[in-house]
């Protein structure tokens, strides 16, 4: 593995997530991401949250983040911190987000390439249900987390367009139904692949993602003062351009594995 590669992997949300809602962390998963467990700790004086709300853009990799910083400059202000995160092989979606909210690698959960079977493995959204919590997803139709993470006690919110999905993620706050809101765009990835990850297109669509994680952020800070929330910005995998000025991901590259997340805890007032 390369020296340059992050040292932290997206497998860790499940169980950062879990202990931070106060839900017991399966011993079959890795341990929650270090910085995020003295976060908690900081915020909430042992005090589990009531509510997680995670937001998963497509293919935002660390070095996007390092070339167009003041871009992310929303993203920062409303999170407590920005940390450089890895992916897994292969460094495709559905493999990824299998990963990232069942806390164990491919050969374990069972996706090694880009196919989009129904998970049998525990999940995060099993690990809520379980402890007797309402999950929700949102999402565009035929992506991998409208598909991967079917059959389960939970909503499911497929829409066409990323616009529908975040409007109704909006609405969701102000309903105040679920403890566990996943909220997916995909729209970066789709045009950085026909254009390029830094073609205008491609950097407009980013800024779209961006400024809708800080609407939401701002509404959840607005609408649910009486709820602790951890909360956060966590792409899958990263990307990187190819012949033709086109973008891909997919490889054991730094460029596809080192992505970057935003954090946050909200306390209730």
């Amino acid at each position: 593995m390369s020296d340059l590669y992050s040292s932290i992997c997206i497998s860790s949300v499940k169980a950062s997530a879990l202990g931070i809602a106060g839900i017991d962390i399966p011993e079959s998963i890795g341990k929650p991401n270090p910085v995020l467990t003295a976060l908690a700790e900081k915020k909430l004086s042992g005090k589990p949250v009531d509510k997680v709300v995670i937001y998963n853009p497509d293919a935002v990799a660390l070095w996007i983040y390092q070339k167009y910083t003041a871009m992310f400059a929303d993203a920062a202000l409303c999170s407590d911190v920005a940390l450089p995160m890895l992916s897994v092989m292969p460094s495709v979606t559905p493999v990824c987000f299998a990963s990232m909210y069942s806390g164990v690698m491919p050969d374990i959960h069972g996706i090694k390439k880009y196919t989009k079977p129904v998970l049998t493995v525990n999940t995060i959204f099993d690990s809520f249900a379980n402890a007797g919590k309402k999950a929700a997803i949102v999402s565009t139709a035929n992506d991998s987390i409208s598909m991967i993470f079917l059959d389960r006690d939970m909503e499911y919110f497929i829409y066409d367009t990323p616009e529908e999905v975040n409007e109704k993620a909006l609405s969701l706050i102000d309903e105040d139904r679920f403890d566990l809101i996943v909220i997916y765009n995909g729209n970066y990835d789709g045009t950085m692949h026909k254009h390029g990850p830094e073609a205008s297109e491609s950097l407009a669509a980013l800024e779209m993602n961006i400024a809708f994680y800080s609407e939401l952020i701002a509404k959840i800070n607005r609408e649910w003062k009486n709820h602790s929330v951890f909360y956060g910005f966590c792409p899958d995998h990263g990307c990187h351009e190819i012949d033709g000025g086109c973008g891909s991901h997919g490889l054991d590259m730094e460029e596809d594995m080192n992505v970057i997340h935003f954090y946050g805890i909200k306390t209730a007032e």
